[in-house]
């Protein structure tokens, strides 16, 4: 078994992911700054192959001291948040990032240099495919479409430039792993004064599926969606993704290889909308929906090809949309009605 470190930790997918880890044996070091939700409990916090360390992810010599006897690190810390988040923070996702991925790469190529470390799995994300004009996007096609046109995705881009550059220079071994839209609970109200108003409900720039949950336990109706419902997604379980990357971080087969790490199946706002709605308000209530000014950065279609991630990691997401949301709204109710969100 191996010993990891995961920067940001206490984030969404990285509460999966930790637990996942844990599960397979592995020893886990976690590093978070609870700058996103604040301090967070998760059900490993005394597990005795788990230690948690709260500190700033930009500190490329504590993360160095962290290192220290690791196997693995994953580069999972980043200012994130929904697509709300991209136009809030359009400056800051891209510096704090930046300052976060190099500090990471600084520690992991004195780690590699000196002590143990194997690889560094690097946490990307779907927006890099953010202006493609073809579907379903494979891996490398981040390199022949267009640059990203938000900061988000740009950066996102940047995090496998990096992954590759450390790997060209300090042949530190890489794998690149690409989560799409990840869906579960434990995503709390988001600290910070930007807030977003959807019709009579205030927002704290979180993501699609919480965001229409609460709206619609708190009354909202008819339900805001932005703009006309058509945009397309995967929305893939955290456990699923948690697995994903594991199975990426273990697998021979993924040394200095990419991964779109997702479900099959495409979803589109309006159903994903509607499916909630059905759910909390039951088959007797009319769906009923108005359509807000969409964003600029509100990409349409974000379809990817799974081929290799199943070919070459055995790897499928196999929780459905049902599954997700019969865990995720009741938290969410709960949420809502402590005043947590």
């Amino acid at each position: 078994m191996a010993k990891v470190l995961v920067t940001g930790s206490a984030g969404f997918i990285g509460g999966y992911l930790v637990s996942e880890l844990l599960d397979r044996g592995h020893e886990v070091v976690g590093i978070d700054d609870f700058s996103k939700y604040g301090p967070v409990t998760h059900s490993y916090d005394e597990h005795p192959r788990f230690r948690f360390v709260e500190g700033d992810a930009r500190d490329a010599d504590l993360l160095t001291e962290l290192l220290d006897g690791c196997d693995h690190l994953v580069a999972g810390a980043a200012m994130i948040g929904g697509i709300s988040y991209f136009h809030a923070y359009a400056y800051d996702l891209l510096a704090t990032n930046e300052r976060i991925m190099a500090a990471s790469c600084d520690a992991a190529i004195r780690a590699h240099r000196d002590g143990r470390l194997v690889k560094v799995t690097y946490l990307s994300s779907s927006m890099v495919f953010e202006s493609t004009g073809h579907w379903p996007s494979q891996e490398g096609d981040e390199r022949r479409i267009p640059p990203p046109l938000s900061s988000y995705g740009f950066q996102k881009l940047a995090v496998e430039y990096y992954a590759r550059a450390a790997w060209e220079q300090y042949q530190i071994p890489y794998t690149i792993v690409r989560p799409f839209n990840c869906v579960g609970i434990g995503e709390g109200r988001a600290l910070g004064q930007a807030e977003v108003l959807s019709g009579n409900v205030k927002l704290a720039m979180s993501h699609v599926v919480p965001d229409l949950v609460q709206k619609i336990v708190k009354g909202q109706d008819p339900l805001h969606i932005l703009g006309e419902g058509n945009q397309v997604r995967h929305y893939t379980y955290g456990g699923d993704l948690a697995r994903g990357i594991a199975t990426a971080i273990e697998h021979p087969a993924a040394h200095n290889e990419d991964f779109n790490l997702s479900t099959a199946e495409s979803t589109t706002v309006l159903e994903l909308a509607e499916l909630i709605w059905g759910k909390i308000k039951g088959p007797d209530v009319p769906f009923r929906y108005v359509s807000d000014d969409p964003y600029q950065y509100d990409v349409q279609k974000r379809v990817p090809d799974v081929t290799k991630s199943r070919e070459v990691l055995g790897f499928t997401a196999t929780t459905s949309l049902d599954e997700m949301l019969d865990e995720v709204i009741p938290w969410v109710t709960r949420a809502v009605q402590e005043g947590r969100l």
